[in-house]
């Protein structure tokens, strides 16, 4: 079955989180996702918030940028959110937007040089390691957490470029594509993906996590293709094809579908960041849920 869920974006104030996060736990979503934008909202506070506040919806955070995280912290706060909340939590991790790095002084030479070291410890902390390493940008001396998780924990990875991609795929658990994915992307990045897999020997199952701008014709009327289109334009993605879906639950369930034809196993519907009513959104989620297989 394809996994499906909705993003709470971070346009909106961290105040609108409860009511959203609750209704996704009554209409039966099966995953709301949070993102760390700068400046917004943090993803782990929220997603604390989040699972808190809910019972039965998982609650994935796309993604924290590892520039602003010493591995240990993001270890002490991804174990913590799995020992209180067993099997809620998706964590992902990514190299960030490198200007906003910039911004705050966290800027790296080597984005992909620092995720790998960052996955390879995260994992080996959370799988309660003591660890030693003396990598380019991370460095620990003699390091475990006293309280890992109980089980496994899968550790996602935001990837685009190919290198992040192959990276994902030997180093990570998981891969979070953006909405700028169309099928045909996500045909291309499973590929690149598998090839990292192969090259580290992994043969475990590699869930790939996919991002659709959606506009609903219910919620908002007429104006859905129109913020569709203007949002893309806005990300200079106009003319790429086959990106993004306006239209009622049936339409937005048959591009849900041509997603996972090309490779994703879970897909989460990504408002437009002027949606006027989040609320309605995650009701529309929840119809698109029960009409794909």
């Amino acid at each position: 079955m394809t996994g499906l869920g909705a993003v709470f974006r971070p346009q909106l104030p961290p105040e609108r989180l409860r009511a959203v996060v609750q209704l996704a736990d009554a209409t039966g979503l099966e995953e709301l996702w949070l993102w760390e934008d700068c400046f917004r909202e943090g993803g782990i506070s929220a997603a604390a918030a989040a699972l808190a506040w809910s019972e039965q919806v998982r609650v994935g955070v796309g993604l924290l940028p590892v520039p602003l995280r010493n591995v240990a912290i993001t270890a002490m706060e991804v174990a913590t959110l799995h020992r209180l909340f067993p099997g809620r939590a998706i964590l992902g991790v990514g190299h960030g937007v490198q200007d906003w790095m910039g911004q705050v002084g966290a800027r790296v030479e080597s984005p992909v040089t620092l995720l790998r070291e960052h996955l390879d410890a995260l994992r080996a902390l959370l799988r309660g390691e003591r660890l030693t390493t003396d990598g380019r940008y991370v460095k620990l001396d003699d390091v475990a957490l006293d309280w890992p998780p109980t089980g496994p924990v899968e550790i996602l990875a935001g990837a685009t470029g190919p290198r992040t991609l192959r990276l994902s795929g030997a180093a990570a658990d998981g891969t979070i594509l953006t909405a700028s994915t169309a099928p045909d992307g996500v045909r291309r990045a499973r590929q690149l993906i598998d090839e990292g897999r192969e090259s580290a020997d992994r043969t475990e199952p590699h869930k790939v996590v996919v991002y659709l701008l959606t506009a609903t014709a219910t919620a908002t009327g007429p104006d859905a293709a129109a913020r569709i289109r203007a949002e893309l334009a806005e990300e200079g993605l106009q003319s790429v094809p086959d990106l993004g879906v306006a239209g009622d639950a049936d339409t937005v369930a048959k591009a849900v579908q041509r997603l996972a034809e090309a490779g994703a196993d879970t897909v989460i519907l990504q408002p437009t960041g002027d949606e006027p009513d989040p609320e309605a959104f995650v009701r529309f989620a929840a119809e698109v849920r029960a009409l794909v297989p």
